[in-house]
């Protein structure tokens, strides 16, 4: 695997790179509402039929509810999934303890960075957008399952990131300031957590034979389509704020068209975007060239 990677340089980079939820977000802080939020390679906005520019822009904001919501989710299942992985090493290695309970509180900081911006959110956007959850169920689910899987899912999401603010986010100056802080700041920290998730599947695949990482990729195959059948009923949540914001019912062919255009678009953002990622592919072949095989052949369905 990624043998480069260290516990203790990455310990030393993530140190170097930390910062504090003011430092992204002030208590005075507001979003710009006359702005986008979301960049249009994940949003994919800017293409939708019968929509006014204006009703874009709000369904763009709504996306970047969804990102704060889904991301809050998110983090709330990596946190004790980094907690259990550190517990059974607190005698030994001191810069892997040291580099995971880092891990585990930026994880922790981030929670409160997208709750601190949802609550930004809703002070300036009137329309209440709603959001799949609770978090204690998602983490339930997806903590249930093997944990080499769920330490893939994690690793794609980290790298996920970090193709979301270089591929989309960084040179795009048409975002409003205070969001587009917030993907630049989260990427920041992130860039660590992705080798550090590197070097948790490395240690969790260890001394497995082949099937025991097929029944892991069979998992994680599991977890990803459950996260996808969410990831619908999100879109349909955001069609619901849609219509209530901008004071109009989409017909039966337009909400067809809008669920079908923007699912795929939540499939990208938040699967498709970490599958393609082609340091999670390189991990993948690591554990075998045939479980690298497996998820390329379904990637093409979450582009």
């Amino acid at each position: 695997m990624y043998q480069h990677f260290s516990y203790e340089a990455v310990l030393s980079a993530s140190q170097r790179a930390t910062w504090q939820i003011a430092d992204v977000i002030g208590p005075d802080a507001t979003l710009d509402f006359s702005r986008p939020f979301m960049p249009q390679a994940l949003a994919r906005t800017a293409g939708m039929e019968g929509l006014s520019d204006d009703e874009k822009r709000i369904l763009n904001q709504i996306r970047g509810h969804e990102y704060l919501s889904i991301f809050g989710l998110v983090e709330e299942f990596i946190l004790p999934f980094v907690l259990d992985h550190a517990r059974p090493h607190l005698s030994g290695d001191d810069w892997r303890v040291r580099a995971l309970l880092q891990f585990a509180g930026e994880e922790a900081k981030h929670i409160q960075l997208f709750k601190r911006f949802h609550e930004a959110f809703v002070a300036g956007f009137t329309t209440e957008c709603a959001v799949i959850g609770p978090a204690e169920a998602v983490a339930a689910e997806v903590l249930r399952h093997d944990p080499l899987a769920v330490a893939l899912v994690i690793l794609q999401i980290e790298w996920m990131t970090q193709s979301h603010y270089v591929d989309s986010v960084r040179d795009d100056d048409a975002l409003d300031p205070l969001f587009k802080s917030l993907l630049k700041h989260h990427w920041m920290e992130e860039a660590q957590h992705a080798r550090l998730d590197t070097l948790m599947v490395e240690a969790l695949a260890e001394g497995r034979d082949a099937r025991g990482i097929d029944y892991a990729i069979d998992e994680y195959l599991e977890i990803g389509a459950w996260l996808d059948a969410g990831l619908r009923t999100q879109t349909e949540f955001n069609l619901a704020a849609f219509e209530r914001a901008c004071g109009r019912t989409l017909g039966t062919s337009e909400r067809e068209a809008f669920l079908g255009h923007q699912h795929q678009a939540a499939r990208w953002t938040y699967l498709g975007s970490g599958m393609a990622h082609p340091k999670f592919r390189a991990t993948l072949k690591t554990l075998s060239r045939e479980a690298c095989a497996r998820i390329e052949a379904v990637a093409p369905a979450f582009a």
